[in-house]
């Protein structure tokens, strides 16, 4: 029964939940880095691992030293919001950076009230949320003051 309402609500979490029932396996990190990397420009890739490796979708890469990296972060970090697009409307987990990227104050300035030192939040390769909003293009000017106005003015910290 509870498996009935569960695909009756949530008919794509069943599904990629049972695309991993019964193993145990780890994804290859090689292919998760193939995944990433392609997220930042190569859609039809993209498309193509996802279809065959569902689970690759909110995977993450660690370049070194800590600089985790999802193919929503790759998307969103070089501004190709055709990516960002497709890989949310796959189901990815979006976050702020995202958000900035997409112009959306109102979910920034709610996000960063609530939690005031996400304002400091670096994102793979140490791009901040002004890189994102910046990356966003001339639709996020609003953001961009606003953000600049409570003191950003860094687009990358340097990681290493």
């Amino acid at each position: 029964m509870r498996t009935g309402i569960v695909t009756a609500l949530f008919p794509a979490m069943t599904l990629r939940a049972g695309t991993q029932k019964g193993t145990d396996e780890k994804l290859d990190p090689l292919l998760v880095k193939e995944f990433v990397g392609k997220a930042h420009t190569d859609i039809d890739r993209v498309k193509v691992l996802l279809a065959n490796h569902p689970t690759l979708l909110n995977a993450a890469h660690d370049w070194k030293r800590g600089d985790f990296e999802t193919a929503l972060g790759a998307a969103s970090h070089v501004g190709n919001k055709e990516i960002v697009s497709f890989l949310i409307a796959s189901g990815a987990q979006t976050n702020i950076f995202t958000a900035c990227l997409f112009g959306q104050l109102d979910v920034v300035k709610s996000l960063i009230q609530l939690f005031p030192d996400t304002l400091h939040a670096l994102g793979p390769h140490g791009f901040t949320l002004l890189h994102h909003a910046e990356r966003g293009g001339d639709e996020n000017q609003e953001l961009v003051k606003y953000l600049k106005g409570l003191g950003l003015t860094r687009t990358k910290v340097t990681l290493y």
